[in-house]
């Protein structure tokens, strides 16, 4: 019997972006190409939703990090690649801004 997955795709799923710090670690000692964003912080985000994402926090210290800090998805520049410097972007995630200074 085959299995399920192999005939029918998954049903995509919309995800709002927004969630909370499940846990986190803070890094100091940083794979090459990343000396220039040390310390970061990397977070297992529990998604409103339910599913969990690990993504770079951005937008706020590190000591002001904690479990169930709110959070966002936003897109950041990760890194640059190669001699020529292209820029890679992808998403991370940064504490909500309360409605106040939201533009």
């Amino acid at each position: 019997m085959p299995a399920a997955h192999a005939t029918k795709p998954a049903p995509a799923h919309n995800l709002k972006g927004a969630g909370e710090v499940f846990s986190f670690s803070t890094m100091y000692n940083v794979p090459k190409g990343y000396e220039d964003q040390k310390p970061y912080t990397i977070a297992l985000v529990k998604l409103d939703e339910g599913p969990m994402v690990t993504a770079q926090l951005t937008d706020v210290d590190p000591v002001d990090v904690a479990i169930g800090l709110r959070v966002e998805m936003v897109t950041r520049k990760l890194r640059e690649d190669g001699d020529e410097g292209q820029i890679i972007y992808g998403y991370k995630f940064r504490p909500v801004l309360d409605d106040v200074h939201r533009p």
